[in-house]
């Protein structure tokens, strides 16, 4: 065993909902995919489809650029930053912030208020929901990427008019 090994902080990565403290600083920061919900995601596409074929079909021609299946299931992805911070007791707490924060919102060593909510999977550090900073008592909130976002207005505005046309085509057929 040498040195390192004896002297390791512990790292505690599993808090309240909310930790006071220190900010210590952001570490590396990588990549995550949002999980779409399949039959959501087919419904869309199915209804959006519908719109796609009619607008071609009036239009005579094969349609414009069209988004594929298997690229609106991939999903976005968002930015995983883990965040350290110290609390008055010196135990040092890291939380996962998905999504971006202005530059200028935390300085190593603001006294910070973070809000958590713990994952899906019990194995990984809380998420911050929402973080105060109480050095400048500015309050930031990350956002992520939704799977609404991800479709898109145009794709979504399509699945509407699809699903509107479905439905009277299905209120006719059955009077």
């Amino acid at each position: 065993m040498d040195d390192t090994e004896l002297y390791r902080e512990q790292i505690l990565r599993h808090a309240g909902p909310v930790i006071t403290g220190r900010f210590l600083g952001f570490q590396t920061a990588y990549t995550r995919e949002v999980k779409i919900g399949q039959p959501v995601l087919l419904a869309v596409f199915v209804a959006a489809s519908i719109t796609h074929a009619i607008g071609a079909a009036l239009r005579r021609s094969g349609g414009g650029a069209r988004r594929k299946l298997k690229d609106l299931k991939k999903g976005p992805e968002f930015l995983v930053t883990p965040v350290r911070l110290r609390d008055d007791l010196g135990q040092i707490y890291e939380v996962e912030m998905h999504g971006h924060l202005p530059q200028s919102a935390l300085h190593r060593g603001d006294l910070v208020q973070v809000r958590t909510l713990p994952q899906k999977d019990p194995k990984m550090a809380v998420k911050l929901q929402q973080i105060i900073n109480l050095t400048t008592l500015q309050p930031f909130t990350p956002r992520i990427p939704t799977m609404w976002s991800h479709l898109g207005p145009v794709l979504l505005l399509q699945a509407t008019a699809g699903a509107i046309v479905t439905a009277l085509v299905v209120a006719a057929w059955v009077h």
